[in-house]
């Protein structure tokens, strides 16, 4: 499969084959119509053409007739479904660190949309931005919806959204939409948002444990690292993780594993918008959060994991992290 194409992880079709199933139809034949070898045995973490996924879509449309299809699709979704990042996902100390692995590792899902997360002064708004052009409404509708259903699943039966605003036209079937995210959904909108509470995405979720949700990281990391060759940033941050318990992760050497030259590193990180030391900064400063919340690991020890030699050096770059010493963060993290 070409990277240059818009893709989708093949658990995600296999959802849909079960919503096809559910409506009755031959998902093999609708497959075929759409351009998907059957003949291949597809394995969850394989790519399959986002083209031909909305092929699927707009066939299971047409033949069900059900303009709330998206919505019966993330009824199927389950944290497996999105294979690491999903395990990743539940296992996260909060809402809002399940989002922010969601917008790190969106590629690991689709490359054929965009998932943007912003902190506002009163609630926590995610816009899902579509690359393809015209994509099927009801398409759209189940990946609003099945990031709901993560969200729900991860936190409770009893999550509700602020607000749901959703681009295309208002369809048929609008209480069903209601009733889902138990809000007045807004139609004809300029864009794909979902908007939460910043208690509901702040606060501890009951699921939480940073050690799976590290370990899941890494497994969706060396999937990146396989499939999307082209995320230099993704690329640099899997070296950095695999070098950070021998000290100071250099530059250079890491340069040298992706085999280009450090001035090409460079120039390709500022294409990025980022840099080496922002991307480090970045890791350690998420993996030092998840260390103290997540093991009883002395704060000396963190500091030596993150490749730092003086504890008080760990513990002012952390001051600087999150205004707070290690200890402090420790505490009130209890």
């Amino acid at each position: 499969m070409k990277t240059d194409q818009p893709t989708t992880i093949a658990s995600i079709a296999f959802v849909l084959g079960k919503v096809l199933d559910h409506y009755g139809l031959d998902k093999l034949a609708i497959a075929e119509q759409a351009g998907i070898d059957i003949e291949i045995a597809y394995q969850p973490n394989d790519r399959i053409s986002t083209a031909m996924m909305q092929k699927v879509w707009a066939i299971a449309h047409q033949k069900t007739g059900d303009n709330c299809l998206g919505l019966t699709y993330a009824e199927f979704i389950q944290p497996a479904s999105l294979c690491g990042l999903g395990l990743a996902w539940i296992t996260s100390d909060t809402l809002k660190d399940s989002i922010n692995r969601l917008v790190r590792f969106q590629n690991s899902i689709t490359t054929a949309a965009e998932f943007i997360f912003n902190e506002l002064d009163d609630c926590y708004q995610i816009i899902l931005r579509p690359k393809i052009k015209n994509p099927v409404p009801v398409s759209v509708d189940a990946s609003i919806a099945a990031l709901f259903q993560m969200c729900r699943i991860t936190y409770g039966p009893e999550l509700k959204a602020e607000r749901v605003c959703i681009a295309h036209a208002k369809p048929d079937c609008i209480k069903k939409f209601n009733d889902f995210f138990g809000v007045n959904v807004e139609f004809d909108a300029s864009e794909n948002q979902i908007f939460f509470t910043k208690n509901t995405f702040d606060s501890e979720l009951a699921t939480s444990n940073p050690d799976l949700a590290r370990m899941n990281d890494q497994v969706v990391i060396e999937y990146l690292k396989r499939f999307d060759k082209k995320n230099i940033s993704m690329q640099v941050r899997a070296r950095i993780i695999e070098e950070l318990n021998n000290g100071v992760p250099n530059q250079e050497k890491i340069a040298s594993s992706l085999n280009i030259s450090l001035r090409n590193l460079q120039r390709k990180l500022k294409n990025d918008n980022t840099s080496f030391k922002t991307i480090l900064d970045e890791t350690r400063s998420e993996l030092s959060k998840q260390y103290l919340r997540g093991s009883d690991r002395s704060i000396i020890e963190v500091g030596f994991l993150l490749g730092f030699s003086e504890s008080s050096n760990f513990a002012r770059a952390f001051r600087r992290w999150t205004g707070v010493s290690p200890v402090e963060y420790r505490e009130t993290s209890l």
